[in-house]
This record gives C-alpha cells, structure tokens and sequence, in this order.
C-alpha cells in the first residue's frame, strides 16, 4: 500500500501525457449538447472520487449532480429517464455488474456516458462511450490508493476541458511535483493519537468531505478503526453527542470558503475534550498535521489525500496489521 502510494505521483505524470485530444473532445461535446442531469455511478473509494467530481462539476459549471442508486436500475427496474444525461462511472476494476449495468442502461437511452476506469478493456471499459483510462498500471494493494488519486485527477481533467479553463487545465499538469512533496511530509503525530484507537470521526466540507469519506474507509480497512465520515454542518446535529474526553476527530480544512469554519470546529471540540487533530495548511497556526497544497485549491483534496495514505499505511503497521491484506476484502467485489 505505501509503495503503490508513493508511486502515484509517476502515474499521474504518465496518464497527462495521455489522452489530451480525448477529453478535448468529450469536453467540447459536453459544451455543445450540455447534459439535461448529470449522475454519478461508483462504489467505495471510487464514489468518494465520483463525490470529487461532482463537486467540480457543481461549483465550478453549475450542474446538479446526483449519486445514483444503482439497485434502481440492478434490482429495482425503474423507468428513468437516460435521454440527454450524463452518466459519469468511476472504477478500478470495472467489473462490478451494478457499476456496468446502469452505464449500459443510460448509453441505451441516450445519455452521455463516461467511465473513469483503470482497466480500459474491462466491461465497464467497453460499455461507455468515452472511456477515459486512469493509467495507475496494476495495483496489488486491496486498499485503493494511486488508482484513487488518479481517478481525482482525471475527474478535474474532465471538468478542466469540459470549462475548457487553461489555467486550471494547467493547474492539474503541476499535480506531480506536488503529489512527491507531499509524501514527504511528517504526520507522526496522528499515529500517538491513533495507534491506541477504537473509533474516530473524520470531518471535512465542501471540496474536502470527498477526502474525509476516504479516509474513513481507509481506517476500517486498514486499521479496524471503527470510522464515519461527517460534513462539519452535520456533526452537531447529533454525531456531537459522542464526543467525551480524548476522543479523537481527524478534521480536514483544506483552503476555501468552508476552512474558517473547520478551524473553528476543531476548537470548539477540543473544548469539549475530544482529541483533535487539524490538518490544515502551514498558515494556520492552530494545526496539528500540516496540509500539502496545490496550484489551486480545487486540487488540494488530491494531495491532502496523498499526505494522509503515507500516514495510514504507518499506522496500520503500527497497530500490528498489514495494511496490504485487510481482512475479509478483496481486490475486486462484484456487487449486484
């Protein structure tokens, strides 16, 4: 996990070396026939990527974007309506039947669809229109990381030529440089905090909750802590009734509209005796992790990511597991 973590700097060089005609042109068709709704289609990290792109999407064009139910279309049958949508899937593996099947269900119906996947040639690869390869070569670790970071990437490049915005375009090309640096930075520590841990809170909002989802997956993956991912709106409107002394909440404050509001959660539930630890970006003297920060902040989840997979990776081993075979999972899971 931490090798295939620390490798996705290279990955995302290679993959925007690639396919710039490509989403070129998705971009300009999407220009030319805007979608009538927009919906996302993923499972596990891959949502919390999917969750990312629909974010862009919404603040920076405007669109609604919904997660769709998948049963609705696997078990459910419903009558909706595909014509003139956009249906964006996101997957490492494409195999999973209630990730291909509503692609195959929208493209019937005269939707645009989109897939974000790793293996091009996978079903989901040959089910959607425009398949657009993550280029994250294999990844052997059941816990998802570069293939996560390069769905990111390739989520702000769809939106990027989509604007066709060449500064923020030209944003995403200085990704790399970014990604490397931010393996390097120190985040022991969260592991005091988290080594002896049964249960934590991660709390992010706006463009940092996608972050947050992640890594509270990683932490029941890899650490068998006990985690749920909350809006910093949501967490007073009862997840605040557990918090008791040294309770510990990872709280995300990326750069933005929502980061005052973070910085000022985290003291307020420090007053309240939780064990908190802020990450946040080096101008914010209040923070126990220090954030890496890219070009834009529209790209800083991409690199926080990054910075929290070294520690996750750590603090697994820490906690005597191996973070490479969590148990019960595999690589890929067929759901219906």
């Amino acid at each position: 996990m931490l090798k295939e973590a620390c490798s996705s700097a290279d990955f995302v060089a290679a993959q925007l070396t690639q396919d710039n005609d490509r989403y070129g042109a998705l971009g300009a068709h999407l220009r030319a026939h805007p979608p009538a709704s927009v919906v996302t289609v993923a499972r596990g990290s891959s949502d919390h990527a999917a969750n990312y792109a629909a974010y862009l999407i919404m603040a920076r064009l405007g669109r609604i974007v919904a997660s769709l139910p998948m049963s609705l279309v696997t078990l459910n049958n419903a009558p909706l309506h595909a014509k003139d949508a956009l249906a964006i899937a996101v997957s490492q593996s494409g195999q999973s039947p209630d990730v291909v099947e509503p692609i195959r269900y929208f493209r019937e119906g005269g939707a645009t669809t989109v897939a974000l996947v790793n293996d091009a040639a996978s079903p989901l690869g040959q089910s959607a229109e425009w398949t657009m390869p993550l280029h994250a070569g294999p990844e052997l670790s059941v816990a998802a990381t570069k293939s996560f970071i390069t769905s990111l990437v390739a989520a702000a490049r769809l939106v990027g030529h989509w604007q066709d915005d060449a500064e923020f375009l030209q944003a995403i090309e200085q990704l790399p440089d970014a990604l490397r640096a931010a393996t390097q930075f120190d985040w022991s520590p969260a592991l005091d905090v988290l080594t002896p841990a049964s249960r934590i809170m991660v709390v992010g909002r706006g463009i940092s909750f996608p972050v947050a989802l992640e890594s509270a997956l990683k932490f029941k993956e890899t650490s068998v802590i006990q985690a749920e991912a909350f809006s910093g709106a949501e967490i007073k409107h009862g997840p605040m009734a557990l918090i008791h002394d040294g309770y510990p909440l990872l709280i995300f404050a990326t750069r933005g509209p929502s980061q005052a509001g973070q910085i000022a959660l985290a003291e307020e539930m420090r007053g309240r005796g939780a064990n908190v630890l802020l990450a946040a970006p080096d101008d914010v003297k209040e923070r126990n992790l220090t954030l890496p920060v890219a070009a834009t902040p529209d790209l800083d989840p991409i690199v926080a990511i990054q910075a929290f997979y070294v520690m996750a990776a750590n603090l697994s081993i820490a906690r005597g597991l191996d973070p490479d075979k969590p148990r019960h999972l595999s690589k890929v899971t067929k759901t219906n």
